[in-house]
C-alpha cells in the first residue's frame, strides 16, 4: 500500500538524517536505510524538500503518538502526576525515540537557511507548545501560555544536552524524573 510505502520511506529518511545529518541525507542513502529498490524514495518523493516535509510530518505524528499513549491528567493535575507524565515522553525521546530527537536538531538547524521548513517546523511545534499549555492550565499556572512555550523550551534543553551529550552525563532515571519536577516546579511557580 502506497500510505505504508511512505511511512517506511518517512522513517528511513528520519534514521538516515540522525545518522548521517543533512549532508547524508540523499534519496539512494534513503533506499538503502530502507531496504527498497534504487529509484523508490525519488518515486514517492521527488524532491529533497518534499522528502524533508515527509520526515518532519511523521516525526510529529510519532511524537504525539508518544504523548497520546500517556494517561489522560484531565481536571486539576499536581506536580507528581505531571513529573511522572514528563519523565515518561522524556525517557522515550532519549531511547526508542533518540534517532527522532537528533533529528528533530538537525531539522532544526536546517530550518535556519530552508523558510519553508521553518514554517513547517513552527506549525508542527505549535500543536506540542499548546499541549504544555493545556497540561500547566490544568495545573492551575497563571499564564500558561507563556509558561508553556518556557516549558517546551527547558524540554528540548535537556533533550540536546542527553542527545548531543554536551557537557551533560546521561541522567538515571530518578536523575531525569528530578530535572521534570524542577522544570515544571519553576513553569508552575
Amino acid at each position: 500500500m502506497a500510505s505504508d510505502r511512505r511511512a517506511l520511506i518517512a522513517d528511513a529518511t528520519i534514521v538516515t538524517i540522525a545518522r548521517a545529518g543533512m549532508r547524508g541525507l540523499t534519496h539512494r542513502a534513503v533506499d538503502r536505510a530502507a531496504a527498497l529498490p534504487e529509484g523508490s524514495t525519488s518515486y514517492y518523493f521527488r524532491t529533497r524538500e518534499a522528502l524533508l516535509f515527509a520526515a518532519l510530518a511523521r516525526m510529529a505524528e510519532l511524537d504525539i503518538a508518544d504523548i497520546g499513549e500517556l494517561p489522560d491528567v484531565g481536571g486539576l493535575a499536581d506536580l507528581d502526576e505531571l513529573t511522572a507524565l514528563l519523565a515518561v515522553v522524556m525517557r522515550r525521546w532519549l531511547t526508542t525515540g533518540r534517532e527522532r530527537t537528533l533529528a528533530r536538531y538537525e531539522l532544526s538547524l536546517e530550518s535556519t537557511r530552508r523558510p519553508e521548513l521553518r514554517a513547517r517546523m513552527t506549525e508542527f511545534g505549535r500543536g506540542f507548545r499548546a499541549m504544555a499549555e493545556t497540561m500547566l492550565a490544568a495545573a492551575g499556572a497563571g499564564e500558561p501560555r507563556r509558561r508553556g512555550q518556557a516549558l517546551v523550551a527547558y524540554v528540548d534543553g535537556l533533550l540536546f544536552h542527553q542527545v548531543a551529550g554536551v557537557g551533560a552525563d546521561r541522567l538515571s532515571d530518578a536523575e531525569l524524573e528530578a530535572a521534570c519536577r524542577d522544570m515544571l516546579a519553576t513553569a508552575l511557580r
